[in-house]
């Protein structure tokens, strides 16, 4: 992955890393926050967490007007820590768990697409991370 053209988002949530890791990798608890805006969903997520392992999530407007599948495979996973992925399109993706007092900082770096401009990136997978920490606070 290229820093100088990647994006980084970043949240602080107020749970332990164990709960942090496990509401990220499990497929029950993915299908409660994987969505930008409450007019987005994602019905279903599969997870099959280890090194060449896939993942796949269905994401979909509430109103059924456009869906997406968002997939790849994982290339590194260290337990309650890290996890790196390239998705089915090539892009990379990196993700931190770094845990103290009590609190977890998930920190997120990914290649952006060359479709829609990069603020707008950054702003979608930090509302999607947004969501995950709401979430994750109000279930913890």
């Amino acid at each position: 992955m290229s820093e100088s053209n990647s994006i980084t988002v970043q949240t602080q949530i107020k749970a332990p890393v164990d709960k942090v890791w496990e509401y990220w990798t499990t497929p029950e608890h993915i299908i409660n926050w994987n969505n930008a805006s409450d007019d987005w969903h994602t019905p279903k997520a599969e997870v099959d967490l280890k090194v060449g392992g896939r993942f796949t999530s269905r994401m979909e407007a509430k109103d059924g007007s456009f869906g997406f599948d968002f997939g790849g495979e994982y290339t590194e996973v260290t337990d309650s820590a890290f996890i790196a992925y390239v998705m089915d399109d090539g892009r990379h993706v990196s993700i931190t768990f770094d845990s103290e007092g009590g609190e977890t900082t998930v920190t997120e770096t990914f290649d952006p697409e060359n479709q829609n401009p990069l603020e707008m990136q950054r702003q979608g997978w930090q509302a999607i991370l947004d969501n995950f920490k709401k979430y994750t606070e109000k279930e913890f």
